[in-house]
């Protein structure tokens, strides 16, 4: 199978990468690094990256910021990081994607734990989870041609624990193989409009 991994070169999407690359033709994504670079916080960039890379049995998104800070301090404009750099790429991925993908193919779409286990400064990134978590249920009952989407969830990752030293007190960090497991269920599963939860 062809597989997009978007994000290829971060932390979460190296799991992807590792996960399915032995058993699949992998072809990944950054905005100045991987086989394609593209910037999908540009819609012609989507469309031209679809272009480039032809029909695919599966694409997996693991991209995204958001702003961190305290709620009674930020502005429309800090919140909307969330949306702009997280959900709206990963929505656009796929909205831009049904003329690519196969019949029976896959989106994988990533959130993440704040908006089940927050933390102080997280409303931010929790509202931007919990927007792909509910678009992804959403859609799932909408999808044409046999084509499944679902949403990884992860706590963050051991390899990322000295990244957020001090943000994440008490939370458990998970393995890249845990996480991994899970885009490969995603993707070589059969189950749809699951958000999988790796904790």
């Amino acid at each position: 199978m062809k597989i997009i991994i978007v994000g290829a070169n971060g932390a979460v999407g190296r799991t992807a990468v590792d996960a399915l690359s032995s058993r699949h033709e992998v072809i990944t994504v950054g905005r100045s690094s991987g086989d394609v670079q593209a910037d999908i916080e540009d819609v012609d960039s989507i469309r031209g990256m679809y272009r480039q890379v032809g029909k695919v049995g599966a694409v997996v998104s693991a991209v995204g910021h958001g702003h961190f800070g305290a709620v009674h301090e930020m502005t429309t404009e800090q919140f909307m990081q969330g949306i702009n750099h997280k959900v709206l790429p990963q929505v656009n991925l796929v909205l831009e994607g049904f003329d690519y993908m196969n019949d029976g193919g896959s989106f994988t779409l990533t959130s993440g734990v704040l908006n089940r286990d927050p933390i102080p400064g997280g409303s931010c990134a929790a509202a931007a989870n919990g927007a792909l978590d509910g678009f992804v249920i959403g859609a799932a009952v909408d999808m044409p041609r046999g084509i499944r989407i679902n949403a990884v969830s992860p706590e963050v990752l051991e390899v990322s624990r000295d990244k957020f030293d001090g943000f994440f007190r008490g939370h458990v960090h998970v393995s890249a193989e845990a996480v991994g497991l899970a885009y490969s269920k995603a993707v070589e599963g059969c189950l749809n409009g699951q958000v999988f939860i790796v904790d």
